[in-house]
């Protein structure tokens, strides 16, 4: 059978069903991520309560909360996720190294990091690889690298594959579609975009879909895609992750669980 091209593809993600079965599958693909940039001690506290209760795969904050964070984990398998040259993506690479080796010295296991956007736009992909390269010189090969490619500021899909391909040569451990802080974030077509890259990697490397996502029917088009480019049983939490906070309020009422405390939060 030949391959699907990408309108057939999109096609029969936006078909997807979104039930319970599909709750099932996303909820330990969720980052549980607060981004407003004030949280109180007690937000966190609550944020990282949840986090463990459902089984999520990580909570994502801001370095600043790293420290309770990580307590409030101790013992449990949810991973500690920040953020990096967050949200605007700047092209000070000696800065952003710095940030990252606090983030890793903080006790962050993954690093959500943010490409020099600009640079891409005025047409640097290069810059991309060398991002990645002095963020895994910070941090080592035990921290999760992931590469936010702000794909609805990109948007052409040969600019996103590009600076998708770069970053992965370099070392990234997942291509992130956006940082949920711009007017578009995660869509259908830059997800096909660069599960294209994940899917040349060999499915080595992992992908994140970030900005907009808060529902099941949200999420569903996003696993289904996966499945029929890098096959079934391919999404798992080592290789795919939503970042979303809200979602996980409707995977609970899909499974039926009790809602203990509702998310606030627009992420």
């Amino acid at each position: 059978m030949p391959p699907l091209d990408a309108a057939e593809l999109l096609r029969r993600a936006r078909a997807a069903s979104a039930g319970a079965d599909v709750a099932r599958r996303a909820l330990p693909l969720l980052d549980l991520t607060s981004l407003a940039g004030n949280e109180t001690p007690a937000e966190i506290e609550r944020l990282c309560r949840r986090a463990v209760a459902h089984g999520v795969a990580a909570v994502c904050l801001y370095p600043s909360h790293l420290a309770q964070a990580q307590s409030l984990l101790v013992g449990s398998a949810v991973r500690l996720a920040t953020v990096a040259n967050f949200p605007h993506g700047g092209d000070d690479l000696l800065a952003i190294a710095d940030e990252v080796a606090a983030a890793f010295a903080g006790g962050a296991d993954e690093i959500d990091v943010v490409a020099p956007i600009q640079a891409i736009l005025d047409g640097d992909i290069g810059i991309v690889g060398e991002l990645v390269a002095v963020c895994r010189d910070a941090v080592g090969d035990g921290t999760t690298l992931k590469l936010i490619l702000e794909t609805g500021v990109l948007r052409e899909p040969e600019l996103i594959t590009g600076a998708a391909r770069t970053g992965v040569m370099a070392g990234a451990d997942f291509l992130k579609t956006s940082t949920g802080k711009t007017e578009v974030g995660a869509t259908l077509e830059a997800a096909t975009a660069l599960l294209a890259v994940c899917a040349e990697a060999d499915g080595r490397v992992g992908f994140k879909a970030a900005g907009g996502i808060r529902t099941v029917a949200d999420a569903a088009p996003y696993l289904r895609l996966a499945d029929f480019m890098l096959g079934e049983g391919w999404a798992t939490p080592r290789t795919f992750r939503f970042g979303a906070s809200g979602l996980l309020d409707d995977l609970l009422r899909q499974l039926g669980r009790p809602d203990d405390e509702p998310t606030a939060s627009p992420y």
